[in-house]
């Protein structure tokens, strides 16, 4: 989706003669859900003079009361009219960065700490990190007496299947008009292994046009498929015994003189940056993993059997391992990361990312060497002598792990890295103390 930089005069034309009537201010919290201040046109002004107040004490992970009042400034490149109206008037969305009363950034904003890494990466004498991303998702049947979501799927159909099987294909057809009408370059769209599972793919964008589509992405998703009486959930593993939702990463890292990762004279003609960073995505991989697989679900997914990685490894030419390369090169040289689910906050997900391969590149870290063969076929001892590890097998794993690492920390800063942590504990803490059907079903009458 190109990015264009508008002029406040250029908003201000576009918004009278579109006839928007709404504007919607969108941000994301700590968790990735994203949040909506919805005003009338009447605040355009104070919206372009970033005079726009919201309360932030009522927005999860981000202050106490005592200190709630927050500025959203809007991103002008990320205005955007929604193709779907009502009959009052068009709505236009801008993604905002949210500010302090002082006029700082605001640290607990999931978007401005993407923005510092960005930073941090550009002082290292890069200039972009592109992502692309190929979100997974269900489509189940809303129930029609109250609305709310079943777990009734709305097909039977399996991988690139066609109708007339795969009922979710007009809903689907629908969801990639509307984001073409909205700028995005969609790239594929099919039926995924999974009955009533879907996806989505579209071009690569530097990080932070990257976060923000997988955002507006999602938004249109579910907005389409409650036209078809359907519920959209990016949640990973909504039904056991059949495949989860993932959301791979495909990232790589440019500088002045273009690809950083491509060198065509060294071995798999991956430059030693590549290597080094590829060394970073795999030390730091246990700790990103709770940031990536966010949600005591994800774990639900990360199982042997069902396509998701569980191990540490990577390859330039299977595809079970945590990272793959693949062949493309030139340009196009870069590593899918294939443990990332939809659940996982993007702009935090991909700071995580970007930190552990600077931190690779920092401190020169080499690689283990490539695993081509499969890992699920390969026994304990096999593993053990390939220096590959598991990846956490649930979130309270994956946090002690997370916890233990300052690359983290660096990558979130102090504020968003406490209160990840502190959300996070509560959320597990939770679950641990519900007793599930399944154990009922296992004990009740055993003991």
């Amino acid at each position: 989706m190109a990015k264009r930089q508008y002029t406040k005069d250029e908003i201000r034309k576009m918004a009278k003669e579109e006839n928007v009537r709404f504007l919607r201010l969108m941000f994301t919290d700590l968790f990735g859900i994203i949040k909506n201040v919805e005003v009338p046109i009447s605040q355009l002004e104070k919206l372009l003079d970033n005079k726009l107040m919201f309360d932030g004490s009522s927005i999860d992970g981000f202050v106490r009361i005592e200190e709630s009042d927050m500025y959203l400034y809007p991103d002008l490149s990320t205005w955007m009219i929604f193709p779907w109206g009502n009959e009052h008037g068009k709505i236009a969305r801008v993604i905002c960065e949210v500010y302090t009363p002082d006029g700082k950034p605001f640290e607990g904003d999931p978007r401005n700490n993407l923005i510092r890494v960005l930073k941090e990466m550009r002082d290292a004498g890069y200039t972009d990190f592109n992502i692309g991303p190929e979100p997974e998702f269900f489509l189940f049947k809303l129930d029609p007496e109250t609305g709310k979501p079943t777990t009734n799927l709305n097909d039977k159909g399996s991988y690139f299947d066609l109708a007339p099987m795969d009922l979710g294909e007009n809903c689907r057809r629908d969801i990639v008009l509307e984001l073409e009408n909205m700028g995005f370059d969609v790239e594929a769209s099919h039926h995924e292994v999974a009955p009533g599972q879907h996806e989505i793919d579209f071009k690569y964008a530097d990080a932070l046009a990257a976060a923000d589509n997988i955002q507006t992405f999602k938004l249109v998703v579910k907005t389409v498929a409650r036209k078809y009486n359907l519920h959209a959930t990016f949640m990973p593993k909504p039904l056991d015994g059949i495949n989860g939702s993932g959301m791979h990463l495909n990232m790589s890292l440019f500088h002045d003189k273009g690809n950083a990762f491509y060198d065509e004279k060294n071995e798999l003609q991956l430059s030693q940056e590549a290597y080094w960073f590829l060394g970073g995505l795999l030390k730091h991989a246990r700790s990103y993993t709770a940031v990536c697989d966010p949600i005591v679900n994800s774990y639900k997914r990360l199982v042997p059997g069902f396509e998701a990685p569980v191990y540490v490894a990577w390859s330039g030419s299977n595809r079970s391992p945590l990272i793959r390369v693949p062949s493309s090169r030139g340009l196009s040289t870069r590593f899918e990361l294939r443990s990332v689910d939809p659940s996982a906050n993007p702009y935090l997900a991909i700071a995580t990312v970007l930190e552990a391969g600077l931190d690779g590149i920092r401190n020169k870290i080499e690689p283990p060497k490539s695993i081509d063969r499969n890992i699920y076929r390969m026994n304990e001892e096999e593993r053990q002598d390939s220096n590959i590890q598991d990846l956490p097998s649930t979130l309270h794993n994956a946090l002690k792990a997370f916890e233990a690492d300052e690359v983290m920390k660096k990558a979130l800063g102090p504020h968003i890295y406490q209160s990840f942590l502190e959300a996070k504990g509560l959320e597990w803490a939770s679950y641990r103390q519900e007793v599930t059907q399944w154990e009922r079903d296992q004990y009740l009458e055993q003991y």
